[in-house]
């Protein structure tokens, strides 16, 4: 009796031991738990999905998905009063600020790429854009033809660049390729004639339009150079916090709530100037709600 007794306590034990381990915080969730803060990155100039309204403070698509995850994360952790820190992130700095543990979830206008994931992962796609390029209106701009012998500007770090290279050897044109540290520094050098194309998202290079002083001396030209989808950035090999990243958006998905949360940014009035984008969902990212994926380009 004595012998089977110490048996089942010992069985019990060993269940109450694996259970706990199951439950066991990992990676980011763990580092949040013992810091008692999440750390989240953001673009400042990123329109409609994260960029400074006129209080300075982030905000867009991209980060109302960002909260609704920020939100997952103190109900997981039972820590209603997390504290939350913004790190502003550019295409340059955002993922190297993500592995070495500064912030600890990128809510941006990140393409999700077969070669980023080798440093990085993301959470299920939230957007998918195509790359075109931004020009004015009366530059005679409309081939990549028309690019050859000129300057053309990408944003340092973001995948355009490398577009433009390719589509450069396949035209056989020659580019000038400059450079600017964010999407704002971009426009403003076709603005002051120091570039005449910028090759962007064609979404970031609709927001940049509608905002800048004088929409109409600008357009959008040019073949899709890509299809891209955006997902929000998380560190590698970390699948508790993933899983709960992917909980969430796909949630909302099914739920509905990451239609109302799109139209609020891209068919209705947008801070700061109250412009409406007219974007309605395309077709590609309807598939991508319906049947939710991390597929990288």
């Amino acid at each position: 009796m004595q012998k089977r007794l110490a048996f089942l306590v010992a069985a019990v034990s060993a269940s109450f031991i694996g259970h706990a381990q199951a439950n066991e915080l990992t990676g980011t969730l763990k580092k949040i738990k013992d810091s008692g803060s999440i750390t989240v990155g953001h673009r400042e100039s990123s329109i409609p999905f994260s960029y400074l309204d006129d209080a300075q403070k982030p905000i867009g698509y991209a980060m109302d998905l960002c909260w609704k995850v920020v939100d997952a994360v103190k109900k997981e952790l039972k820590l209603p009063n997390l504290a939350v820190k913004l790190n502003p992130v550019t295409s340059q700095t955002r993922i190297p600020l993500i592995t070495n543990g500064t912030v600890d979830i990128e809510c941006g206008s990140t393409t999700n790429s077969k070669e980023r994931q080798k440093q990085v992962a993301f959470g299920v796609s939230t957007y998918v854009t195509s790359v075109r390029m931004l020009t004015k209106a009366d530059s005679g701009v409309k081939t990549l033809d028309d690019l050859n012998g000129k300057a053309v500007v990408t944003t340092t770090g973001t995948t355009s660049d490398r577009y433009i290279k390719q589509n450069e050897k396949g035209h056989n044109i020659d580019v000038k390729n400059v450079y600017g540290k964010d999407h704002a520094e971009s426009f403003l050098m076709v603005e002051s004639g120091r570039a005449v194309a910028f090759v962007m998202d064609d979404v970031l290079l609709a927001g940049l339009i509608a905002n800048s002083k004088s929409p109409k001396d600008f357009m959008i030209a040019g073949p899709a150079l890509s299809v891209e989808p955006y997902g929000i950035m998380i560190r590698k090999d970390d699948p508790q916090f993933k899983k709960l990243v992917d909980d969430t958006l796909i949630g909302l998905m099914k739920s509905g709530e990451v239609e109302k949360i799109y139209n609020k940014w891209f068919t209705q009035p947008i801070p700061p100037k109250n412009i409406n984008l007219n974007l309605p969902m395309s077709p590609q990212l309807k598939e991508a709600i319906k049947n939710p994926n991390d597929n990288g380009v």
